[in-house]
């Protein structure tokens, strides 16, 4: 499926999945920041990693041992509307190692040089949003969200035109490259290209291609006879909504927003791609979204991510159904997506609360309560459900509106009529603990197992960005050590845990970002 075409020039690839590339080289590549965990699993010696031959590699100028890049085509829907071929517009893949798991895992560099999907566009990344890859995958995977990952973060010593706010005042900027890993980087967009085009013998090959490398189960079912083909293409379907599902859910949990939920960046395997204007919530807003491109809209905010994702599922099985059949098999997946996530929603924010489910009134009541308490001031998503889980229904002296008073961001409007909502509301919430018979001590390690102390804020980020631009990086490396124990507390990293200060409410990569890279 390899484009025969050798010339590195933007054009539009029909017929090919992907073409042959080489990076493009850089000035002066320092290694700004390595994932050790990662580079561990992937088998990579410490001596290595430190050595002149990894840096050179991961900034593009040499090749690994067997390397031969490649850039893939894809096409997809941004903001709902087809966009025709996008591609890999500045990643090239490097090629796969097996892991000290067994599992194959694709290495790729961001930022390393135009391809032919490059649009025109240099094919360089910037280092405030390489940076911000790198320490939100990492992240993500910390807290145990399916997402691809991030092995290194490199310094190239070159700068790059960027037009940041999109105002027609372009800067240099520092460059960076990122090297993410996965298991695989199919896109929904590469099925949905091949289909848009008529490319159904390829549609076909690139369908029995993913289900072999990234469902071996499936394909193992397959080849046993106990699936048909029809059959498994079905159960291919179901598995990559289940997947995705379970990623939605990690998001809704831990307050994360995408910000790009375009169909070209959703992940074949389920798991989180593509760190553009992502954030999380600092106080809790079904429809605040991270994207200035989608301040009018809001299409991609924090409450409507369930009905983005299940649309763009839609988009899939459109392009699957003319080789694969089964319309109503998919349809009833598609159903079944919004049911259970509903109901997994609202178990997850029982949960959270260190609740059992109950009778459908009871729970009502409970969710009811909850949310407007959430939404009557600006309550900090994270900080809320951590202050929570220390409130012991048992003990008359802890009164719940002064042991969550650190979540509120306006403490001077942090009035008597919010501080009795949330002890009315406490009531009903001790006479819920108290009829699971709950025991103070477990419920409090259930519910901090679940919900973080620390989640990756936009404002610290920005600071670590802002400090490695002028070759500081202790920030970095902080974050980096507070990211990996998300759900326990470390006084050294106290001051990373708390509310997003008022300075940073408005400042530009603070809030909302562009997604200018």
């Amino acid at each position: 499926m390899a484009d025969p075409e050798s010339r590195n020039y933007s054009r539009q690839v029909s017929g090919f999945m992907h073409s042959h590339v080489l990076p493009t080289r850089v000035g002066e590549p320092q290694l700004l920041a390595l994932s050790p965990d990662l580079a561990r699993q992937l088998g990579f010696s410490e001596d290595f990693c430190r050595s002149e031959e990894f840096l050179q590699c991961m900034a593009g100028n040499q090749l690994l041992t067997g390397s031969r890049p490649y850039a893939t085509r894809y096409g997809g829907h941004q903001f709902g509307q087809w966009a025709g071929q996008l591609g890999d517009g500045r990643a090239m893949n490097l090629g796969e190692v097996t892991d000290l798991d067994g599992q194959p895992q694709c290495l790729q560099l961001k930022g390393a040089g135009p391809t032919p999907y490059s649009r025109g566009a240099d094919g360089r990344a910037v280092l405030r949003s390489s940076m911000r890859e790198f320490l939100c995958s990492e992240a993500m995977h910390f807290l145990g969200v399916p997402t691809t990952r991030a092995l290194s973060l490199v310094g190239t010593g070159d700068s790059v035109l960027r037009d940041m706010f999109y105002d027609g005042n372009p800067e240099e900027e520092p460059g960076a490259i990122v090297c993410r890993v996965a298991p695989s980087f199919t896109r929904f967009g590469h099925f949905q290209l091949c289909a848009m085009r008529g490319e159904w013998e390829l549609l076909r090959e690139l369908i029995d291609f993913t289900i072999v490398a990234d469902f071996p189960e499936l394909h193992a079912r397959h080849l046993s006879g106990e699936l048909d083909r029809e059959a498994l293409h079905a159960c291919w379907f179901a598995e990559v909504c289940q997947r995705t599902r379970v990623t939605l859910l990690g998001w809704m949990r831990t307050g994360f927003v995408h910000g790009v939920l375009n169909t070209d960046n959703m992940s074949i395997i389920g798991q989180t791609i593509d760190y553009g204007p992502y954030g999380w919530l600092d106080n809790f807003d079904a429809q605040w979204t991270p994207n200035t491109t989608d301040a009018g809209m809001r299409r991609y905010s924090f409450g409507q991510q369930p009905a983005v994702v299940q649309w763009n599922l839609y988009q899939l099985a459109n392009a699957l159904l003319p080789v694969t059949g089964n319309r109503e098999s998919m349809e009833a997946e598609l159903t079944r997506f919004a049911t259970l996530h509903e109901r997994e929603w609202q178990e997850m924010i029982l949960a959270k609360a260190g609740l059992l489910p109950g009778t459908e009134q009871e729970d009502e009541a409970i969710l009811d309560g909850l949310m407007q308490i959430l939404v009557a001031q600006e309550t900090d998503y994270t900080l809320f459900f951590r202050r929570l889980a220390d409130f012991d229904h048992r003990r008359q002296d802890l009164v719940l509106a002064e042991i969550v008073r650190e979540a509120i961001y306006d403490q001077t409007a942090y009035d008597e009529a919010q501080q009795q909502r949330i002890n009315v509301w406490a009531t009903l919430y001790a006479a819920r603990l108290e009829q699971q018979d709950s025991d103070w001590g477990q419920r409090r390690a259930r519910m901090n197992a679940m919900n973080p102390c620390f989640v990756l804020r936009n404002y610290l980020t920005q600071q670590a960005v802002e400090q490695a631009a002028q070759g500081e990086l202790q920030l970095l490396r902080d974050l980096q050590q507070a990211l990996q124990r998300p759900y326990d507390e470390d006084p050294r990293f106290a001051l990373l845990y708390g509310r997003r200060p008022e300075w940073a409410r408005h400042k530009a990569g603070c809030s909302m970002l562009s997604c200018s890279s």
